[in-house]
């Protein structure tokens, strides 16, 4: 057991990050919709029923798409785009899918790789592209269940005003919901950005995310190695 949790520290500890502020996300949500329904007259609802709540729904889901959408987008960009010298990136030269001898591919895998990495056809194709097209459909989930719940959240916020309901299709195109969505991207992408670039210049000793501390600026990770 000691080993196991070791070995998959790093997994263990953002999941459980993960729960904890999902749990506190639920609660202090509570209490703010709540404030919000006493404010326009209507009752409080309980934990069970908000959690179940599309405002609770929507909050969740247009965090989890912008994150999503920022692997699926950086996944990609890293096939095609290099930045030298940042450890994010491969070295300037390697851009591209690399050969089937760089990726241990059929007659080059490894006694160890996985057996998808040794078959060619739809199988091959699938295990290649199996990292870009996870990110890229629980991206477009969640966007699916924000705009849903969005919509629903919206509509209940327009009753108590008192305004006439959306339907999804004028939802999706309503400033509501594309003020969600994109003050969620524009962060994702600054992250990114921020990421890449200050790795350049500066260290964290210790961290894989990191180049050695002593490493020149100019040179990428896999320059270092």
């Amino acid at each position: 057991m000691r080993r196991t949790v070791r070995d998959n520290g790093l997994s263990l500890a953002f999941v459980g990050l993960f729960l904890l502020t999902l749990v506190a996300q639920s609660f202090v949500g509570q209490a703010d919709n709540n404030e919000q329904l006493l404010q326009h007259g209507a009752a409080p609802v309980g934990y069970l029923e908000y959690i179940s709540s599309s405002s609770f729904v929507v909050d969740v889901a247009e965090n989890w798409q912008s994150e999503f959408l920022q692997f699926f987008m950086f996944i990609l960009a890293t096939v095609w785009l290099v930045q030298r010298g940042s450890p994010e990136s491969k070295k300037p030269g390697d851009e591209g899918v690399g050969t089937d001898r760089d990726q241990y591919i059929g007659e080059y895998a490894l006694d160890d790789s996985p057996a998808w990495a040794r078959v060619r056809g739809a199988q091959l194709w699938l295990y290649s592209n199996s990292l870009l097209l996870v990110m890229g459909a629980v991206f477009l989930l969640s966007w699916l269940a924000q705009s849903l719940a969005g919509q629903i959240s919206a509509n209940e916020e327009a009753a108590l005003h008192g305004e006439p309901a959306q339907t999804w299709a004028q939802y999706v195109v309503s400033p509501d919901f594309w003020n969600r969505t994109l003050q969620n991207w524009q962060s994702e992408f600054l992250a990114v950005a921020a990421m890449v670039t200050f790795s350049i210049y500066l260290r964290q000793r210790g961290s894989s995310e990191s180049k050695p501390v002593g490493t020149p600026h100019h040179t990428t990770s896999v320059e270092a190695e």
